[in-house]
């Protein structure tokens, strides 16, 4: 992509005229690992705050409710960080690059590198809708012997092209609603998909 380009995108909302800026991810936001409290110990298991793997992470934009959870003693002695609402979580192992938005303040283990805006800066929608760029520069800058790996330290290094708040606000919610749309559909082509499965059983059987 050229400078101008980069700058001046092809396509904007027509009130939007200022240039885009290009800044590092860790001016805008906060980026903050994860940890496992010791699995030994059933104190610090079973509490009331969310937990997530990255496993848990690529099939939908929101998430609210982790399949684990730790307790407040769990936190305190591990180096899992609460993570507000509006965190992008971004996996930071082999599978770099899965993420969702927290609808629900959590924690995660230490698969995570997650993206926490500062709201006067990033919009988390709009960091969101670029997951392919996060993906591949923490592919490209990732390393490890054994997997890949990308580290926060990396990430806040990461140059992005951003505008003005405004703008990524009305980007952002452009792109909430086609990603609502392309749900409801993905939700009805699975009904219409066992619907005819169950006719092909009842009529050749």
């Amino acid at each position: 992509m050229n400078a101008k380009r980069a700058k001046y995108p092809q396509l904007r909302f027509p009130e939007f005229t200022d240039p885009w800026e290009q800044r590092k991810l860790g001016e805008l936001s906060n980026i903050v690992g994860g940890g496992t409290p010791s699995t030994s110990n059933p104190e610090y298991w079973d509490g009331d705050i969310d937990w997530y793997a990255p496993a848990e992470i690529g099939e939908q934009s929101y998430v609210s409710k982790s399949k684990k959870t730790i307790t407040e003693l769990g936190l305190k002695k591990s180096s899992a960080r609460i993570l507000p609402v509006g965190t992008v979580l971004f996996t930071s192992r082999a599978g770099i690059g899965n993420t969702a938005i927290l609808g629900k303040e959590a924690t995660t283990n230490q698969g995570f590198q997650s993206i926490v805006p500062d709201q006067n800066k990033l919009d988390s929608y709009f960091i969101y809708s670029r997951t392919n760029e996060l993906k591949r520069y923490g592919e490209v800058t990732g390393a490890g012997s054994t997997f890949v790996e990308v580290s926060g330290k990396q990430m806040s290094k990461m140059p992005i092209m951003v505008p003005e708040l405004s703008e990524q606000q009305q980007i952002g919610s452009f792109f909430k609603q086609l990603d609502n749309t392309i749900a409801l559909h993905q939700r009805k082509l699975e009904k219409l998909q066992e619907l005819k499965k169950g006719y092909l059983q009842k009529m050749f059987c």
